[in-house]
């Protein structure tokens, strides 16, 4: 039957004409954060110190003060954030208060980014390039208005480098890691190359292309390869090798009044998955074996198209931004019987595991009053995934499934300014859909000034996420297994409230600062959860029965005195989360603690930048059913420590930067916060890292 879905679900963007700023080739850290450029949530591009919303800045000097090649490299030091990854897959997702990946949104200039598990949610970090990107935009809370559906807890906008102030940029660059302890140029560590083109046709004409190609050898830990022969479990790797190949390019016309973009990806990654079951197939006769076992490869393929029109009508008329793309991402599966001794592949079979091919369409319309009080904006947003999913995924009955839903957004909000000091932006979003019932999304933002020099923001805001497939689909049952889904569950609903308290003072010339204090309060019900439905047989099914609650505190603070820059900062938060309807629940808020502090030297006569990074998760704490009652389990804390040193030579041509990751060595942490699953037993650790490792990184810059 094969899995066609076809998803229109809404995601409006406040902020189009992404990627007109420039870009800071400065090797002096920059720290002013309220003179950068945000185009997320923003009518027009404009100063975080003008935005109503509040906007987190990762800059392309923090991205390459820590040699990242992908948003895992990067997120891993970010304040309420968390990196998940399950070495089983190779993949690594975002959890954002508490809340996992389904919650939070991944878009590359507005538009959201296709994977395997969805568009904009679930997205393997792993998987998102940063070779050409200009600048990291973070929004935290229920963003429905903006962003649409899924828009629960936050959002992620990366904005790619759309222009230059140079006729010809040419930059390869070539990335050397230790995976842990592990490296050779053959099969153990990490093997990064790229090259990276850009040229001025003329005012208007501009284009780049780039090519990245990442080698990951896995991580052995105590297993021992593809090639070892022994049935005692340690064939194969602890951590996937996966290879990734990654080309980018763009075309852009820009003139006084509009601007015309196309840009094209093409990605595709091969991740080797090695059987522990060694078959030995020992010969009596001749007392020799043949050992055998059964492996696979998946293939991930991504094609990204997006066609951007933004500008205004006239020199003083209506802003517009249009944008049209086609994704497509095929996941491919090879399975095939492996002679060990003779490194031979026989009885392969090929198939397609699953794929979505994505058309969509977004537009919005603003400023149609020439009023510097009163702003409207008025958009809609169309999508549409096709895709399938194959019966070995084991959980559609045996089935190749097909589906379609559909969906349109429209939306409309206003900006009023009351004077210089106070503005409000109200906002309403209807998401229509063929599957659900229509839902509503909400927003209210509000930015005031004091004479003092504080600013005060305060954002409440509602987001719906719609259940995804296998919490409609799944279908599960054998002697076994009784695990359903619900095609009748409901979209979950949540809202959230920040406040946000900020004051940027500039002592003298040589020391700022910028402090700010954070509050939020976030509540989502309806939470789609498996139970059990039934106690004999056991059956398990996907429904509408829990309430999740979180609230904290934020203080974040950043210091800068010549060539020195310092950052700080520390997270309070509690989760109240109830786990059944009402059979055993516990509604109490379990409490967390995060702290974060980063520090930049500069040497400018050097040429010469020392980065270090320290971020200390605290213990989490979440009741677990055992023996028919609740607990309260623990998972242990970590810290994460990286350091780095970049240096240029000739004349700023040439970048080294050498640096150390997970300096405290995380590989796993232990854990009693992990339930037993339908059909799995409760974990006692988790698997966080590889351990220390040690990169070197060189880039040369030929700009004309």
């Amino acid at each position: 039957m094969g899995f066609k879905i076809k998803i229109c679900s809404g995601l409006f963007l406040l902020g189009a004409f992404s990627g007109f700023a420039q870009e800071n080739d400065s090797i002096v850290p920059k720290v002013n954060k309220l003179d950068e450029v945000v185009v997320t949530g923003q009518y027009n591009p404009q100063s975080v110190k003008k935005s109503v919303f509040e906007v987190k800045v990762i800059t392309r000097a923090d991205i390459d003060r820590q040699a990242g090649n992908n948003l895992a490299d990067i997120l891993n030091q970010t304040l309420n954030i968390n990196i998940i990854p399950n070495a089983s897959t190779g993949k690594s997702g975002v959890q954002l208060f508490g809340l996992d990946a389904q919650y939070f949104k991944i878009l590359v200039d507005n538009i959201p980014v296709v994977n395997d598990e969805g568009l904009g949610n679930n997205t393997d970090l792993t998987q998102i390039n940063l070779d050409d990107i200009q600048q990291i935009e973070i929004v935290e809370g229920s963003m429905g208005v903006d962003y649409g559906a899924n828009a629960v807890s936050g959002i992620i906008n990366i904005i790619t480098k759309k222009s230059s102030q140079y006729k010809w940029e040419v930059t390869p660059y070539i990335q050397e890691e230790t995976v842990g302890k592990e490296y050779n140029f053959a099969d153990k560590g990490r093997h990064i190359q790229s090259i990276k083109i850009g040229h001025n046709f003329n005012e208007k004409f501009y284009a780049n292309a780039m090519f990245t190609r990442n080698d990951f050898k896995g991580f052995w830990n105590d297993k021992m390869g593809e090639n070892y022969v022994n049935n005692d479990g340690l064939r194969g790797y602890e951590w996937l090798p996966k290879v990734q190949l990654n080309a980018k390019s763009l075309l852009a016309y820009t003139t006084k009044n509009y601007r015309l973009f196309y840009k094209f990806e093409f990605f595709q990654e091969t991740t080797d998955r090695y059987s522990a079951d060694v078959q030995q197939n020992f010969d009596p006769v001749t007392a020799t074996d043949n050992p055998i076992a059964k492996d696979e490869i998946y293939s991930s393929t991504r094609y990204y198209h997006h066609l951007n029109a933004s500008g205004k009508f006239g020199d003083n008329g209506m802003n517009y931004d249009v944008s049209f793309s086609y994704q497509e991402q095929t996941r491919d599966l090879e399975k095939y019987n492996y002679r060990i001794r003779q490194q031979e592949h026989f009885g392969t079979e090929k198939l397609e595991y699953e794929s979505r091919k994505v058309y969509y369409s977004k537009g919005f319309f603003s400023n149609f009053l020439k009023n510097e009080t009163f702003n409207l904006q008025a958009g809609y947003e169309v999508n549409s995934v096709n895709g399938y999913i194959t019966s070995l995924a084991g959980l559609f009955n045996g089935e190749n499934i097909e589906r379609e839903l559909n969906s349109y957004d429209v939306y409309t909000s206003s900006e009023i300014n009351f004077n210089k000091r106070f503005s409000i932006r109200p906002g309403v979003r209807m998401l229509l859909s063929s599957k659900f019932d229509t839902q509503a999304a909400l927003s209210l933002s509000a930015k005031y000034a004091f004479d003092s020099g504080y600013e005060l923001r305060a954002i409440v805001g509602t987001a719906p996420r719609l259940p995804n497939f296998d919490e409609l689909y799944t279908y599960m049952v054998d002697v076994n297994h009784n695990i359903q889904g619900n095609p009748n569950l409901n979209p979950e609903q949540g809202k959230s409230i920040f406040l946000h308290l900020k004051k940027d003072t500039k002592i003298n010339e040589a020391f700022s600062m910028q402090n700010k204090l954070s509050g939020w309060f976030m509540d989502v019900k309806d939470r789609i959860e498996m139970i059990i439905i039934q106690q004999s047989p056991l059956v398990y099914q996907y429904n509408n029965i829990d309430v999740y609650k979180t609230w904290g505190l934020s203080l974040t603070n950043t210091a800068q005195y010549k060539n020195f820059t310092g950052n700080f900062g520390v997270t309070f938060s509690g989760i109240s989360k109830v786990l059944d309807s009402g059979v055993l629940s516990n509604d109490d808020y379990l409490y967390a603690f995060q702290l974060n502090a980063n520090t930049s030297y500069s040497l400018p006569k050097w040429g010469t930048v020392f980065s270090a990074y320290v971020k200390y998760n605290g213990p989490q704490y979440q009741f677990v059913e055992r023996n028919g009652a609740l607990e309260r389990g623990k998972q242990n804390p970590f810290t994460w420590l990286d350091a780095t040193i970049k240096k240029t030579f000739l004349d700023k041509k040439l970048e080294a930067t050498i640096g150390a990751r997970n300096l405290l060595d995380i590989t796993t942490i232990n854990t009693t916060a992990t339930e037993a699953g339908a059909h799995s037993a409760a974990g006692t650790n988790i698997l966080m890292g590889y351990g220390r490792s040690y990169f070197v990184k060189l880039l040369y810059k030929l700009n004309m």
